[in-house]
């Protein structure tokens, strides 16, 4: 009896879905621990409490500050950089909001309270992440893509409705993995991201995949099945990705090959779940 009892005990202490014997989650990154908090507390859905993060941003600011003096060595493991540039690009993100929160821009180019209402968001303002002077840009482009996996270009939060969803988590080296493979599943239930219009003979897609098309193409075009072989080398990517995940319907009218690629218009309004519009 005393057995049973414990067993049952066991039970209750284990998370739904793990069994007994399986090993616990692997660990946040140490280095990423207060910003994994930060998310988990701040983010719900991909969309961010951003006047609740700035009035206590004290422990996001600290993480950031601590980004500068990280020594991120090139030997390091591959998922170990992605995860660190990752997590630097999405906190950079968030401080460029909250800096200038709430965002009332003029400019008719983008919505009101767009990041891109911020001057030189992306491409001037600089940040310090493991001993460089970078833009988001920069991390975007030589640091991030250059580490060979173009789905982590899906997943950054761009601090837009029409970026990848920002995780209520930390990206971790020991996960990585499982991380894109997520973010890439959920391209097709976001129409942001992909849309299948059947009705219309268009697959329309985020131009995230034309800014970084060298990256996809290198990535994903020969990984395209067969039939397939006479699209674009960007096409070819962008279904390379994109089939494992799409529903049996849309998988046959894909397969049809039929159907014109177009790249619609980025959502630039900002992933704000305090006023959202």
């Amino acid at each position: 009896m005393k057995h049973l009892a414990l067993l049952a005990l066991v039970a209750c202490l284990v998370p739904a879905g793990l069994s007994a014997q399986d090993p616990p989650p692997p660990a946040v990154d140490p280095v990423h621990r207060a910003f994994d908090t930060v998310l988990d507390i701040y983010v719900r859905d991909g969309l961010v409490y951003y006047h609740a993060l700035k009035q206590e941003r004290p422990r996001f600011d600290r993480y950031v500050a601590s980004l500068a003096g990280v020594k991120l060595a090139e030997s390091a493991d591959r998922n170990e950089q992605l995860a660190f540039w990752m997590n630097a690009y999405n906190a950079f993100v968030l401080q460029t909001v909250i800096d200038n929160y709430p965002i009332r821009g003029r400019s008719a180019s983008f919505p009101a309270n767009s990041i891109r209402q911020v001057s030189g968001a992306f491409d001037r303002r600089t940040f310090r992440a493991a001993g460089r002077t970078v833009t988001l840009d920069q991390i975007e482009k030589d640091m991030i893509v250059p580490l060979g996996d173009a789905r982590a270009v899906l997943a950054l939060g761009r601090g837009a409705l029409g970026g990848g969803r920002l995780k209520s988590e930390a990206f971790a080296a020991e996960r990585l993995e499982a991380q894109l493979e997520a973010a890439a599943r959920e391209l097709v239930d976001r129409r942001e991201m992909v849309f299948v219009d059947q009705q219309n003979g268009v697959l329309s897609v985020n131009p995230m995949f034309s800014w970084r098309e060298s990256a996809f193409i290198e990535g994903f075009a020969d990984k395209a099945a067969p039939v397939f072989a006479s699209r674009s080398p960007l096409e070819r990517a962008v279904l390379a990705i994109i089939m494992p995940f799409v529903v049996r319907s849309e998988a046959y009218f894909l397969e049809e090959n039929r159907f014109r690629m177009d790249f619609h218009e980025f959502d630039w309004r900002l992933n704000d779940l305090t006023n959202r519009r």
